[in-house]
């Protein structure tokens, strides 16, 4: 019995020996395990030609379906690292930027910041949610309201194609121009940076997204000193990763995905390194 059980652990370690020779858990470094890499570069056109084609549609608070080969091509520069993003990710190309919405976790594993994709749109949706520009798929809520929202991960998969990685850097908010409609039309889902602000109500204690304070999206809004929160407002979802940490207090650049609701900001913090205190 004793040598049966001596080939029974030599036999397993053998095999183990195998599985790790043949690298099966070890991902790829290029993304090319992801997505569809048959999509070829064609019909290209730029994220505020995209926008501005589709204005009517985006501001109206509808939706339209893509039904001709059309392409954008962007970086990611939000995902969903602390969970404050959720099921989207942010892309933008030097243009202009705008919401992709996909229903599926982890996004940041193989959408990292960074990461340029190639997007085809056909059969996709363009529209707005608040007036925010977002593709996706139609979704239709209990109460009977339908907009652009997640596609599902599957047809995802199918629509876009991994490129390489290039650096991403933020563009700084301009202050005097919060209630500038045409700015917030034209920078909306930007990566940017507000600059010398401070949160209103730290204490040390208030933190960014207390279930106390929670609306029914299970997120939380919190104003800046001097600024109206009908302009402003740092969004933070209850699921954050760092939604239970204090407010900072003093001065701090905050940078974020400058999302709109309406002509509302909504600074969507990527991550708790966003928030430099002075």
């Amino acid at each position: 019995m004793k040598y049966i059980h001596y080939y029974i652990i030599a036999l397993a370690g053998i095999l183990l020996t195998g599985c790790m020779d043949k690298d099966w858990d070890i991902p790829g470094t290029d993304g090319s395990e992801y997505g569809n890499q048959a999509i070829t570069e064609s019909n290209l056109v730029s994220i505020a030609q995209l926008k501005q084609k589709y204005s009517n549609i985006i501001y109206n608070g509808s939706y339209v379906q893509f039904t001709e080969p059309t392409q954008v091509k962007g970086v990611v520069t939000g995902n969903d690292i602390q969970g404050n993003i959720y099921n989207e990710i942010a892309i933008e190309d030097g243009t202009g930027s705008i919401i992709i919405c996909i229903a599926q976790g982890g996004l940041f594993g193989q959408l990292q910041v960074g990461r340029e994709i190639l997007v085809e749109l056909q059969d996709l949706y363009i529209g707005g949610y608040g007036q925010q520009p977002e593709i996706g798929t139609p979704y239709t809520n209990k109460n009977g309201r339908s907009y652009v929202s997640r596609m599902p991960r599957v047809l995802w998969q199918q629509h876009f194609k991994m490129l390489g990685m290039k650096s991403v850097s933020p563009t700084e908010f301009d202050l005097s121009k919060v209630s500038d409609t045409d700015y917030i039309k034209e920078h909306c889902g930007r990566l940017m940076t507000v600059k010398g602000v401070k949160f209103q109500g730290a204490n040390g204690k208030r933190v960014y997204a207390s279930d106390a304070d929670k609306d029914a999206a299970n997120c939380v809004n919190r104003s800046l000193q001097g600024i109206s929160s009908n302009y402003l407002v740092v969004r933070t979802s209850t699921y954050a990763d760092f939604a239970n940490k204090a407010l900072p207090q003093g001065e701090v650049d905050i940078t974020g995905i400058f999302t709109r609701y309406n002509n509302t900001w909504q600074i969507l913090i990527r991550e708790e390194s966003d928030i430099v205190i002075k």
